[in-house]
């Protein structure tokens, strides 16, 4: 069992740490009104500390918290137990390092799953609270929607359905599917929308996100090929990532763009400078001009 002890002497290295990522100038990802960040996930080869490093050495003023730089490497059971328990305070020292570091925690990704408890659940919310977030994304399913808006109600947060290309029972991919988790709920239940996934699976974001823009609380920037391809250097597959930021440019719509690598790449701080260089690339650009390959110039 992990004791209220443990947690204060983590929480006690956390403030410490946080130290570290301290300076003056902060980063500012803000280009051209329209809010470059990244989710954490991006960062998965490394832990908490130097995923925000990287995110400052790339000057990125934004993030969505991955939830696996939070989670003990714990199974089962005792994972469960951490979710229905960890407390919520123990927290603030991450929101620190990130305060410190000038990143700002726009959302918690927190993937709630239907054979999580609903303390586990609720357990969640006040995570994103302590983090400093009123809002969540989550890869979930459909099924269990009712149990999360429950609680976005109660405590006021927003929960941004996170869609794949998939197209197994339940999982969210199409707009229809987005559509049933926001019919029927309140207006917490909103969308996290990867334009690389929504691609794959066959639909234009554009589209989507001109008809729903006031219900997405969140873009992820990733290239793939359509009909369920590989994911891709941006400007290699066919994801309109230039036409996307350049919607929210015009439109003034403030929805963070917040780059996922996933593609097959070399150095991760490298290849994530790249990615932020061509979203630059593609909102600074005029609107009709080709943005090029990132790291192919």
């Amino acid at each position: 069992m992990i004791t209220r002890r443990q947690f204060s002497i983590v929480g006690a290295g956390a403030l410490a740490a946080s130290r570290v990522f301290a300076r003056p100038d902060k980063p500012n990802s803000v280009v051209d009104g329209v809010q470059i960040g990244a989710q954490s996930y991006s960062f998965r080869d490394r832990a908490l500390d130097p995923a925000i490093a990287a995110m400052v050495q790339i000057g990125l003023s934004e993030s969505e918290l991955w939830e696996g730089h939070l989670t003990p490497k714990l199974r089962g059971e005792e994972l469960m137990h951490w979710r229905e328990t960890v407390p919520p305070d123990s927290f603030k020292d991450v929101r620190r390092k990130f305060d410190d570091a000038g990143i700002q925690i726009y959302a918690l990704n927190y993937s709630f799953q239907s054979n999580w408890t609903d303390r586990a659940i609720e357990h969640g919310f006040e995570i994103a609270q302590a983090l400093g977030t009123d809002k969540i994304t989550a890869s979930t399913t459909l099924p269990v929607v009712d149990r999360i808006d429950k609680y976005a109600q109660k405590y006021k947060v927003y929960v941004g359905m996170h869609g794949h290309s998939s197209t197994k029972p339940g999982e969210f991919a199409s707009p229809d599917s987005f559509a049933q988790a926001m019919q029927g709920h309140s207006p917490y239940i909103c969308v996290n929308l990867d334009i690389g996934h929504f691609t794959a699976a066959g639909f234009d974001a554009v589209d989507y996100i001109q008809q729903h823009h006031n219900r997405i609380i969140t873009i992820h920037i990733k290239d793939r090929k359509k009909s369920q391809g590989d994911n891709m250097p941006f400007g290699q597959g066919d994801t309109p990532i230039r036409p996307v930021l350049q919607l929210l440019k015009k439109n003034g719509w403030k929805i963070p763009a917040n780059i996922e690598y996933e593609y097959k790449g070399g150095d991760t701080v490298a290849e994530v400078t790249k990615c932020y260089a061509y979203c630059r690339e593609a909102l600074e650009g005029p609107a009709n001009q080709d943005t090029p390959v990132a790291g192919n110039k």
